[in-house]
């Protein structure tokens, strides 16, 4: 019986570098992403890499308004916070099935 274990044993290491080896490329996929996050009327984009740093941001002119800037901080706020959920239920989609029913993940 110990060969059948040492077989299983075997068979599941290599199940398991498999999976390693397919979650790190399934992790560079992402990083090599980038997402898009907008405002209201699209007055402010930003793009994000799939490393959640922001690498663009775009603002219309109509958007800087000198007599109200906390319209423009809103529209950057909304923007930046659309475009991290949209990393956020990617990177879930992606990489959740391999973290499904791991402690703390």
């Amino acid at each position: 019986m110990t060969m059948m274990n040492g077989m299983n044993r075997n068979n599941m290491m290599k199940q398991m570098k498999k999976m390693q080896k397919q979650l790190a490329e399934e992790q560079d996929n992402l990083k090599q992403q980038e997402f898009t996050g907008v405002a209201p009327d699209d007055m402010v984009k930003v793009t994000f890499n799939g490393e959640r740093k922001m690498t663009d941001i775009r603002i219309k002119p109509e958007a800087i308004d000198p007599d109200d800037p906390e319209m423009l901080a809103d529209l950057v706020l909304a923007a930046v916070n659309d475009g991290l959920t949209k990393v956020e239920k990617t990177t879930q989609q992606t990489l959740g099935k391999y973290t499904k029913g791991l402690p703390g993940m």
